[in-house]
């Protein structure tokens, strides 16, 4: 891989640079790109582009060469300040990441290219949106064109097939278009918060039907013989990660084959992010049986894993969204994020949301195909929300609040 450093005669001197670490950078400087928002002592917007849940992944094996995510981080500079950030990785395959493109790779590989490696500004493991291209405050159109035009022209001239950038706001996505990249939208499903006193509050905008249907579930959910915690900070214990490690693993060789995050990763997260998470632990006959991950943003509740060694009726639902649900009243959240795919939400009170993404691939007659298929898609897409709104569980006049 090739670095991109470029000057001008006047003005001031702009440089792209690539950190095989993040030990390469000091976390407070990564992270006055990454998180400014933390100066006044509050939350992150979400935790996931933060110094210590990339060193996590990092420092725990979950990323490198070994995993198909090759850590190549991007770093701007301007006069020699670090105004821009952006985690880049290397990758050499297609997993982990939920915005699809095995159908790109294989076309592309039909037709005698070579797709892999190929270069991925994302979240490994990840499917939240939040901000890809981090800079410092008042920096904001330099560092984000810089990092753009840095990661393209370092496809280019490692001849690798195309540069992929997944959930990145919906600014992001209409700046990187403007700029010469390729818009992708996608579905995702979120609940949100209308200022809910309650759950019963919650309740109350539903149909008749489907509040009921709602209570019937958690009452079931609830009389599984056990019982139901929401820990987060010096709550969660290092032995809790034991039992949600087993139900990781199985949830993660069901989807994947096998888990994305290493063992390592749940005893870093204790020590660094505990605080940014909300872990929702089912106990029973003295062995916990099922348990939640979410992380924990400034505004946002992202629902992240689950897993279980017991099947009860509906303790997933209550598990994941329920109690996401109570957690995001309790704490004047805005809004919860439920991760990827699953239309079984949208009866829960998650109704779609379009994700975005962008990308830009070097082959040019390539490219046309796929800027004609995203236009076919977007429109796709735009009327699947509209459809799925319309089949959502609220009352009519809180289902056109919702739209």
């Amino acid at each position: 891989m090739t670095d991109q450093s470029t000057g001008q005669s006047t003005g001031p001197t702009i440089t792209v640079s690539t950190l095989t670490s993040l030990a390469q950078i000091d976390p407070a400087t990564w992270d006055a790109c990454a998180c400014p928002e933390t100066a006044d002592g509050g939350r992150s917007y979400d935790p996931f582009t933060t110094y210590r849940f990339l060193k996590a992944l990092e420092d725990s094996g979950s990323v490198g060469s070994d995993s198909g995510w090759d850590p190549h981080y991007l770093m701007v500079e301007r006069d020699g300040q670090v105004i821009a950030v952006a985690p880049l990785y290397l990758k050499s395959h297609s997993q982990g990441e939920y915005i699809f493109d095995h159908n790109w790779a294989h076309a592309y590989e039909r037709a005698g290219g070579r797709y892999y490696p190929k270069l991925q500004i994302a979240v490994p493991f990840t499917p939240a949106t939040g901000r890809r291209f981090l800079t410092r405050p008042g920096f904001e159109a330099e560092g984000v064109s810089a990092l753009i035009q840095g990661a393209v022209q370092m496809a280019a001239d490692n001849e690798l097939s195309s540069l992929h950038v997944t959930f990145c706001t919906e600014d992001e996505a209409i700046a990187g278009e403007r700029i010469g990249l390729m818009r992708r939208v996608t579905q995702q499903f979120h609940w949100v918060n209308r200022d809910y006193a309650d759950f019963d509050g919650f309740l109350g905008s539903l149909s008749s039907r489907k509040r009921k249907a709602m209570r019937k579930e958690r009452q079931q959910a609830n009389a599984f013989g056990g019982t139901i915690e929401t820990r987060t900070g010096d709550a969660i214990a290092a032995k809790d990660w034991d039992s949600f490690w087993t139900f990781y693993q199985d949830t993660g060789a069901r989807k994947w084959g096998m888990p994305y995050l290493t063992r390592t990763f749940f005893d870093i997260a204790q020590d660094t992010l505990r605080d940014d998470i909300a872990l929702v632990m089912c106990r029973r006959d003295g062995r916990d049986v099922a348990g939640a991950l979410n992380f924990i943003g400034r505004d946002v509740l992202f629902g992240r894993y689950w897993g279980c060694v017991e099947h009860h009726p509906f303790l997933h639902f209550e598990a994941c969204y329920y109690r996401a649900i109570d957690f995001a009243i309790e704490r004047g959240l805005k809004r919860v994020e439920a991760g990827a795919q699953g239309e079984h939400k949208l009866a829960r009170g998650y109704l779609p949301a379009p994700t975005h993404s962008l990308h830009w691939v070097g082959d040019q007659g390539f490219a046309r195909a796929i800027e004609r298929y995203l236009e076919a898609e977007r429109a796709a897409v735009d009327e699947n929300i509209e459809i799925l709104t319309a089949f959502g569980p609220f009352r009519k006049a809180n289902q056109e609040e919702q739209q």
